[in-house]
């Protein structure tokens, strides 16, 4: 029946052929080559762009690949050429549900039940919606602007460290020494946790530094060698750790910015944040921490944070990392040449540094405005700007870039926010570098990591490194259960 679907409006040569390449993306797909998949469907396509099936097959594609607003585009297209084509409104569901707009998720699984009334998995993923959905208005009713946070009242001195406590302890001036951050380390290397007490006040020492800076800080190498640039690590703590032994420890003389999305995917999320804010504490001006789209309460709600601290510790603890993360600064200037951001830039033309810098920040991000571009922005090969691939931010092209450079006289742009295989990839034309530090991303990407260095000449030198064993803990181990398998 699916052949003959596809065969509508096509030749009979044509549609054959696509045939042939949708069964080819389907064997991709199953293998986890979402990219190859993505490409044979598309010229599935463009032999028969009348068949609805293909789009929805591209559109799950799309959604493995996390390009949820092609995905929705896909879904979209596929509906309007079959309205009772029940796969499309799933996929659409499941690529809303994914960026957090339940309500929108919701109205494509009451589609699906009324279309297939016994369908349980459709009902399923409705009463995940449905659950969701009240869960986001719960919250956002008892979140009021003017709500005092929960550092303004903690008393972490009320906190007793029982005898039993085995693990490091803080000085008493609370700033981690050498010492601490040795033991620390070490004991989350073998799946163990510090003490409550000491969590808490990493938090809040953290979360004060935090405050302090602007929403774009500005570096200077001073006598320093030179300044390492990471990008995404997604909870992968033992790929940090590598890092480390590649290149050091970051000090107030080995400076490290790193670019946003400490947290979610890998289930050691805690343990590289935790470590990132100690060592912040220890050394201000030797760790640089850019806000990236999964530091947020719906990414991680979503891609495993929450409920990984919440397993390990509880809701105080989790709701002090949510106050840090709001203060995050949202980008980093390293000698006034040199703008590192997660995800890229914005949607409109002429903004500045001071603009960045200026950016009321203490906020769960928009959904759109600098913000949320700054955060979840991608570059694109064509000129101009476009919708983006993730249903959020946009996607920008060399021209943009080159427009953003000379207006603030800067150099080059670094950001994260994607996979490359080789850990980095240089793009428009040299003025725009994408780094991921995160190899073997969700334990089956296959990519390598990489970091970048910059020295006094700015001019940027790559290190690559391939993933290291971790404990048998599977990626999204701590997400919540989700019959959408995100």
């Amino acid at each position: 029946m699916a052949a003959q679907e596809e065969q509508t409006g096509a030749g009979a040569e044509d549609a054959a052929q696509a045939l042939e390449l949708k069964n080819e993306g389907n064997d991709a797909l199953a293998r986890g080559k979402y990219g190859e998949a993505t490409t044979l469907y598309s010229q599935a396509i463009d032999l028969d762009a009348t068949s609805h099936v293909l789009y929805s097959n591209r559109a799950i594609a799309h959604i493995k690949a996390e390009s949820y607003g092609l995905a929705i585009a896909d879904a979209e297209q596929a509906i309007r050429l079959d309205a009772t084509y029940i796969k499309a409104y799933y996929r659409r569901g499941s690529a809303n549900f994914a960026l957090g707009k339940y309500k929108l998720a919701l109205r494509d699984f009451k589609a699906v039940c009324k279309l297939r009334p016994t369908d349980r998995d459709a009902r399923l993923k409705l009463k995940a919606c449905q659950k969701a959905a009240k869960q986001l208005a719960f919250q956002s009713a008892i979140e009021s602007d003017d709500a005092a946070p929960l550092s303004d009242s903690l008393d972490v001195s009320t906190i007793k460290v029982d005898e039993g406590y085995d693990g490091p302890r803080l000085p008493e001036d609370g700033v981690p020494s050498d010492d601490f951050i040795d033991q620390m380390l070490e004991r989350f290397r073998s799946q163990k946790l510090i003490h409550k007490k000491y969590v808490l006040q990493i938090l809040l020492q953290a979360k004060k530094l935090l405050e302090e800076e602007k929403s774009m800080v500005d570096l200077k190498l001073g006598d320093r060698d030179h300044i390492t640039v990471c990008g995404d690590v997604h909870g992968q703590f033992y790929d940090l750790l590598h890092i480390f032994e590649i290149n050091g420890r970051p000090s107030s003389s080995n400076p490290y910015v790193f670019n946003g999305d400490l947290v979610d995917r890998g289930s050691f999320s805690f343990e590289v944040v935790l470590s990132l804010f100690a060592l912040k504490v220890q050394h201000p001006n030797g760790v640089h921490i850019n806000r990236g789209n999964h530091e947020t309460k719906n990414m991680s709600k979503i891609y495993g944070f929450e409920g990984e601290v919440r397993h390990k510790f509880d809701n105080t603890v989790l709701a002090l990392f949510h106050e840090c993360f709001q203060w995050l600064p949202l980008a980093a200037c390293i000698e006034s040449k040199v703008f590192c951001v997660h995800g890229g830039l914005s949607s409109d033309d002429g903004v500045t540094l001071d603009d960045v810098r200026t950016v009321a920040r203490n906020r769960e991000p928009p959904d759109s405005g600098l913000m949320c571009d700054l955060l979840w922005s991608d570059p694109q090969a064509q000129g101009g700007r476009s919708p983006s691939k993730r249903g959020v931010g946009l996607s920008f092209g060399p021209d943009v870039t080159r427009s953003f450079l000379a207006t603030n006289d800067l150099d080059l742009v670094i950001r994260s926010h994607e996979v490359r295989d080789n850990g980095y990839e240089v793009e428009h034309g040299g003025a725009l570098i994408t780094v991921f530090s995160a190899p073997n991303y969700c334990d089956a990407m296959g990519n390598k990591g990489a970091f970048i260095h910059l020295d006094s000449g700015l001019v940027p030198k790559f290190t690559t490194y391939d993933a290291v064993p971790h404990p048998p803990l599977r990626p999204m181990a701590y997400a919540s259960a989700s019959p959408f398998g995100l």
